[in-house]
């Protein structure tokens, strides 16, 4: 039939469909370029051109961003290979991608919607400062990375993700209530991250001077 497409020609398309696209060419002399390589290569984690180097959330993994002190106290909500960073006074824990958008219901459902909590949930197509890849040496596979020294200010790991480990299956989740899987729950652990929210909230209104009229 004239226009069909013979079918050795439809394989060879359906092949090329299915090769990953090319790594986005790094430059291993720029500092920028060495992390974004790390976290690109070695994680499979998004990243969006220019610097300083920023994830892209929603795609492997949401974040929940609160305040160090009550993120501190959440730790044990997580499991031991859950990456979790901290920048100045804030702490950014990571949860499973979709995680963002359930905060809002989840914090109703508690009953902690009418508060002023200090907890941000940045989800899908959102960005966040990469923290500073994990010192040469800390990991098996981060050898050649030569991390340059720290900024004042930037992000860091608290617990870092480990390259060549599905980071992604420590996340909190809806799906492991009850901790199936040995993933931790979403719902207590944003409970928990509200509690602390609001005690750090009501210690820091309480140290506030008086003012007299």
């Amino acid at each position: 039939m004239v226009g069909s497409v013979p079918p050795a020609v439809c394989s060879a398309a359906a092949a090329i469909l299915t090769v990953p696209l090319p790594r986005r060419p790094l430059d291993p002399d720029d500092p920028a370029d060495r992390i974004r390589g790390w976290y690109e290569n070695e994680l499979g984690w998004p990243t969006v051109p220019g610097e300083p180097v920023r994830l892209l959330v929603g795609e492997r993994f949401d974040v929940l961003d609160v305040p160090a002190e009550a993120g501190l106290a959440a730790l044990r909500r997580l499991a031991p290979g859950s990456p979790v960073a901290v920048r100045g006074d804030r702490m950014r824990l990571l949860v499973a991608a979709g995680g963002a958008e359930e905060v809002p219901g989840i914090l109703q459902w508690l009953e902690w919607g009418a508060l002023p909590l200090d907890l941000t949930a940045i989800g899908a197509g959102e960005l966040i400062e990469a923290p500073l890849p994990p010192p040469v040496g800390s990991q098996g596979r981060n050898q050649g990375l030569n991390r340059p020294g720290p900024v004042q200010g930037a992000a860091v790991w608290l617990r870092p993700p480990v390259a060549g480990c599905e980071a992604e299956a420590s996340l909190p989740t809806m799906s492991a209530l009850g901790g199936v899987g040995g993933a931790p729950d979403l719902v207590r652990l944003v409970d928990t991250l509200a509690t602390h929210c609001h005690r750090v909230r009501l210690r820091r209104a309480s140290a506030q001077p008086l003012a007299f009229s």
